[in-house]
């Protein structure tokens, strides 16, 4: 407990570092005169070079001063080389990806952190999150990984085994779950757990948008394309690969939701979904509200929606027995017997904020290891899917249980076959494997 507390210590002391910088016009990001334990050059690898994967190799060259990026890896050849050129527009003298360290394909994973590097960036679709993450830990590689952390229970208690390992070895594992480095959400929520409005009571969390990435017509699939190559390609369309809308993207307010809670897993959760607007063959919901139970009748609720011309809201409101509190519209407001509390303070851009500190602690020696919360948020996610799917009430229990496994067998791009299950019917889908319900 103690060495857990010195590490929040630093990483606050850190912030408020940075706040006082950006306050000042430019934020100070550590430098290779921190040294100790770890002063070596740091060699970077990222695998998954979508519009994600470059934002996050560009804030980690942005975090330290002694860092260079070593490998890169994406089924997509135009893909990894549109990154490249990008990363190297804004970071040329750090990037040292030769062409024999650019690696095209699914296996390009192992080729990328076989290639020689420290530290691994992991953006693919989140289906192959776990086989990646592995391997990384595996390799004793520091780690920066993009929520969630699996799409089915099966992978995510991989990734908790990895997790464990990870921090065993003293390796950093920083989670994308950008809200818990945003200056003003860390003040609010730590008010609200100092009791500032009393006991919680609730928890409302929107996350109410347009399609993310909407799927194409079945027709414009190539005839030469595998089931591996087409689900691939449409990623965030199969519950696979991308675990649906909620998982994929709403898994932000599940996670504020665990935030607000401690971090205490419910007990159990019931919840409703479905879709409305036509999904061609991919197999994921475009609605969900979720009802999560806690102990003491305490109660933490999602609405998230993915359709056009809708009304958009990404907000979070709390209650408590003294008071109530809200996140919306970019504000942190608290009302107490006190009065209101806005926050005022520094905003650093929470994306590079997870950098700023993974490579902080690297420095250091005191490893950051966001294992246990980001699994914990994923598996809220997981619940609720499994409960909108099935139409049925799901304990913790059962969801961390669950042998549903999802992901393919056979991962060959050329030839690989994948028969993606129907998209969901509440009460008649069976998807908690091997719960028998009654």
């Amino acid at each position: 407990m103690k060495d857990i507390e010195i590490q929040k210590t630093n990483r606050r002391s850190f912030m408020k570092a940075s706040g006082k910088a950006v306050a000042a016009g430019g934020l100070a990001f550590p430098s290779v005169t921190f040294g100790k334990p770890d002063s070596r050059k740091l060699k970077i690898g990222f695998i998954g070079c979508g519009g994600r994967g470059t934002g996050a190799a560009t804030q980690a060259l942005t975090a330290d001063s002694n860092v260079e990026l070593w490998a890169m890896g994406d089924v997509s050849r135009d893909r990894l080389d549109r990154s490249l050129k990008s990363v190297k527009g804004s970071h040329g003298n750090k990037v040292n990806v030769e062409e024999k360290r650019q690696f095209v394909g699914l296996d390009s994973y192992s080729k990328v952190l076989d290639s020689g590097i420290d530290l691994a960036i992991l953006t693919t679709p989140p289906g192959f999150r776990p086989q990646h993450f592995k391997a990384a830990v595996d390799a004793g590689m520091h780690v920066f990984l993009e929520k969630p952390m699996a799409t089915d229970a099966p992978g995510l208690r991989s990734v908790m085994e990895s997790a464990e390992l990870a921090k065993k070895k003293g390796l950093s594992v920083v989670a994308g779950f950008c809200w818990r480095y945003h200056e003003a959400r860390r003040e609010f929520y730590k008010r609200i757990h100092e009791g500032e409005i009393g006991d919680l009571l609730s928890v409302y969390a929107t996350y109410y948008t347009g399609p993310v990435k909407p799927m194409p017509a079945d027709s414009s699939r190539k005839e030469e394309w595998s089931d591996i190559e087409w689900q691939v390609r449409n990623w965030y369309n199969f519950a696979w690969c991308g675990g649906d809308g909620l998982i994929e993207q709403a898994v932000h307010s599940v996670d504020k939701v665990g935030w607000a809670m401690k971090d205490k897993p419910p007990l159990s959760c019931v919840a409703v979904g479905g879709r409305q607007i036509p999904n061609n063959s991919g197999n994921i919901f475009d609605h969900f509200e979720i009802n999560y139970l806690y102990e003491e009748g305490v109660r933490g609720y999602l609405g998230c929606r993915q359709q056009r011309g809708c009304h958009n809201e990404n907000n979070d409101y709390l209650i408590g027995s003294e008071g109530r509190a809200e996140i919306a519209g970019g504000r942190c407001v608290i009302h107490n017997k006190k009065g209101r509390w806005d926050y005022r303070g520094p905003q650093p851009n929470m994306y590079q904020v997870e950098h700023d500190e993974m490579y902080l602690a690297i420095r250091r020696g005191e490893p950051i290891n966001d294992g246990k919360r980001m699994c914990t948020s994923t598996m809220m996610a997981l619940m609720g899917r499994m409960a909108a799917y099935t139409g049925r009430q799901v304990s913790w229990d059962m969801a961390m249980n669950s042998k549903e496994d999802r992901f393919p067998k056979d991962l060959n791009w050329n030839t690989g076959k994948h028969e993606v299950p129907p998209l969901a019917t509440p009460g008649i889908s069976q998807t908690i494997a091997p719960h028998k319900w009654g």
